[in-house]
């Protein structure tokens, strides 16, 4: 029985059978299949050539070099680069353009080996593999080259020793000696040595290209992630101009107040949940709810560093200072809740929902990072949202970090004289869907924004007379769930 074409299927192979031949030749007369390439046919004649070619590139290039190898950083993307160019490792050097969307690089070099992977007809080079050959030198730049940006290798090194250790990293090292033997890659060998010896402290960290590479080497490896995160905030404030609003709870008592509603809405975002009286009862006497000893500690806790106005004048002016308010903020925050080891960095990793914080081994790298652009800002609004950034983005502690990073941010709008920033009930998604855009989409615009509108709300929030302050948060929609109401700014002014 004559073979027959399939348009079920979305591409169509020419062929050596003159049924075949006739079969295509006739369909592509009928307006059935469109010439693509060269012996090469697609029966979907109403999407982009271009877009058709990428949804079946790998079975183009199986029938194409049966046995290839897709090599270099197309081993590792699986996917053509931004400029359509893909890698594949055979018996010549060719540069192949006849196919639409795609530039068809081929490389002369070894056969596939024992650790490349089989995949559809082809190969995929394996790990060790295509981190030697990416040690090449390419005499293109950009998405034309052959070769990921270094920043990739070293990254993917440093990972391997903050996760596996020295230990790991050298059985790293070994296998990647073995395969450059089995391949004749020894001088790409020796190149990716000398990062895995800077990255281990035994050889000059002058060949290393990223600063967080650099910094592991030094002993303070950083979150290179986060780290870009903090230089894009950075650059969205530091030549910003923010409104000043002058602080307004400057006596004693008004202070306090405040520092009871922040305390309040801080931590009924955090899921302690109280009704107005009985947090303000629990602040006013000291004494814990019964049965709820834990959550009332909270409420103390919080309320005991923000009332305390010479502890919210102390902002760091070093990163080991950083580090020290940070751990004694905590051990005073939590004190009520032992179990969480108040006052020590986390020794373990924590996440939020589909967010993974930084690692635990690099909190300290990583504040020590952001501290950097900390202290080139002067406003001290920019300096408070750019601390409350960093410390909710670390996560340095098992728990409460979304309190301490808020106490931080207030800490520094109390030592710059300005209004500070509560967060009440009814704002608290939108302030979790800004910080969550800056962290997941590096937008930082609609943080700022929304820091700027809850210090403006925030600024309305002074004087030593509870009931109205609480009636005034009551008209505002402040305690109602972010389901139920929006938030009302009323300038407010006392007669």
């Amino acid at each position: 029985m004559p073979n027959k074409v399939e348009l079920s299927k979305e591409i169509i192979f020419s062929s050596s059978d003159p049924n075949v031949s006739r079969q295509i030749s006739k369909l592509e007369k009928e307006g059935k299949l469109k010439k693509i390439a060269p012996r090469l046919y697609t029966s979907n004649t109403i999407d982009r050539v271009e877009n058709i070619v990428k949804r079946n590139i790998i079975d183009i290039l199986a029938w194409r070099y049966p046995g290839a190898v897709i090599s270099h950083r197309s081993a590792k993307e699986l996917r053509p680069t931004a400029s359509g160019d893909f890698f594949l490792t055979t018996t010549q050097n060719k540069r192949i353009t006849d196919i639409p969307g795609i530039v068809i690089n081929l490389q002369k070099g070894s056969a596939a080996s024992k650790d490349d992977m089989p995949y559809n007809g082809l190969f995929i080079a394996g790990e060790y593999r295509w981190m030697l050959e990416n040690m090449q030198t390419s005499r293109k730049n950009g998405d034309e080259s052959k070769v990921l940006p270094i920043s990739i290798i070293e990254n993917k090194l440093e990972r391997i020793l903050l996760i596996g250790n020295e230990t790991k990293l050298n059985v790293y090292r070994d296998k990647l000696h073995s395969v450059a033997l089995e391949l004749g890659m020894t001088k790409e060998f020796e190149k990716i040595n000398k990062i895995i010896s800077a990255l281990l402290a035994t050889h000059s960290s002058e060949v290393l290209s990223t600063p967080s590479a650099k910094a592991m080497s030094a002993g303070i490896p950083f979150d290179a992630a986060r780290g870009e995160l903090f230089e894009i905030l950075f650059d969205a404030i530091k030549d910003e101009y923010f409104v000043e609003r002058a602080n307004r709870n400057r006596d004693e008592e008004s202070f306090r107040l405040f520092s009871f509603f922040e305390s309040y809405f801080s931590n009924y975002i955090e899921g302690t949940e109280f009704e107005i009286d009985e947090a303000k009862q629990i602040v006013d006497s000291g004494i814990p709810i019964p049965r709820r000893d834990e959550d009332s500690h909270d409420i103390l806790g919080t309320f005991r560093l923000l009332s305390n106005r010479a502890e919210m004048n102390r902002v760091p002016a070093s990163v080991e200072e950083l580090y020290s308010i940070l751990q004694s903020r905590h051990s005073i925050l939590l004190d009520g809740r032992p179990h969480l080891e108040p006052g020590i960095f986390k020794t373990k990793n924590n996440r939020a929902g589909n967010t993974e914080f930084v690692d635990h081994q690099l909190v300290k790298g990583t504040l020590n990072y952001g501290f950097k652009y900390y202290t080139a800002l002067k406003d001290p609004f920019a300096r408070a949202i750019y601390m409350m950034f960093m410390i909710s983005e670390i996560h340095p502690f098992n728990d409460g970090n979304g309190r301490i990073a808020r106490i931080m941010m207030n800490a520094e709008l109390v030592k710059g004289d300005q209004t500070r920033i509560i967060v009440p009930t009814v704002f608290r998604e939108d302030y979790l869907l800004a910080l969550r855009k800056l962290t997941r989409q590096k937008a930082p615009n609609a943080y700022i924004n929304v820091m700027a509108k809850l210090q403006k709300f925030s600024d309305n929030l002074y004087g030593t007379n509870f009931t109205e302050l609480k009636e005034y948060l009551r008209i505002c929609n402040a305690y109602e769930e972010p389901s139920q109401a929006k938030l009302e700014i009323i300038n407010r002014t006392i007669r």
